[in-house]
């Protein structure tokens, strides 16, 4: 195995496991813990890890990453599970809100085909297109000012809207979760308001996330884990995230 290769093994561990260890490291990969050594290091000044004793952790990012329609085409293995289990989650006759969210919009192109009776309210324009032709589909586009980079509404406007309605199921993308200090933040403060109003108007909230996003922080913070009902993700949390979100009363699913 090549040393990239391993980098980027032993980071897809820590997106598993939330940590390792370097004696384990050294036994998995055949390599000198020595060795090891210096690849947590490159991967610390790298800004991707942080070392500890004996071992290494996930270090948190803080994002600003506002560009929903870059985000499209990413981790789309992780962004299409998560659409399988919410396909499931939805009963016949649901209103549901799917947010500005590029997992959203992975959900929405597997709804797209649903057999079931329902009705979707979104801020995200690309959504709403996704279902011209799908006679079982209700689709409400909520108004207000158009942000380019985000690819839908937010704001004053969007959030008086947004406050006419009432749903049994808001699906909500988000840029991190924090367990450890209970929050929940994204990149830009007007969509970071018009998510907590969505969630406001919801009877169950559900935040939809890749793994990753356990490890990252949004610049603004818009709700806190007792917001939240269920957290659908694609693979499931380390042990020390998931006793974290049993505290907190979130059911997990994955």
């Amino acid at each position: 195995m090549f040393m990239e290769e391993r980098l980027e093994a032993i980071l897809q561990l820590l997106k598993l496991e939330g940590k390792v260890i370097v004696k384990s490291l050294s036994e998995k990969f055949n390599v000198s813990e020595g060795m090891i050594r210096k690849d947590l290091q490159k991967l610390e000044c790298e800004g991707l890890i942080k070392r500890t004793y004996g071992g290494a952790i996930l270090e948190r990012k803080i994002l600003n990453n506002e560009n929903t329609t870059a985000r499209v085409i990413s981790d789309l293995d992780g962004k299409e599970k998560i659409s399988k289990v919410v396909f499931n989650e939805i009963e016949e006759n649901d209103v549901i809100f799917l947010d500005i969210s590029s997992t959203n919009y992975a959900i929405a192109t597997v709804l797209e085909k649903i057999q079931k009776n329902i009705t979707i309210i979104t801020n995200m324009n690309r959504i709403c297109m996704l279902f011209d032709y799908s006679p079982n589909v209700d689709v409400i586009f909520v108004g207000g000012n158009y942000n380019k980079k985000l690819g839908g509404t937010i704001g004053s406007e969007t959030i008086d809207a947004i406050r006419k309605f009432r749903v049994n199921k808001a699906f909500i993308g988000t840029g991190g979760i924090n367990i450890e200090r209970n929050f929940i933040s994204n990149f830009n403060l007007d969509e970071a308001n018009t998510k907590k109003a969505i969630m406001e108007i919801s009877k169950k909230n559900y935040l939809v996330v890749t793994n990753e996003k356990f490890y990252r922080d949004g610049s603004y913070k818009f709700a806190s884990l007792k917001n939240i009902n269920f957290i659908i993700t694609d693979i499931k949390p380390d042990e020390k995230l998931m006793e974290g979100l049993k505290k907190y009363e979130v059911e997990v699913i994955y």
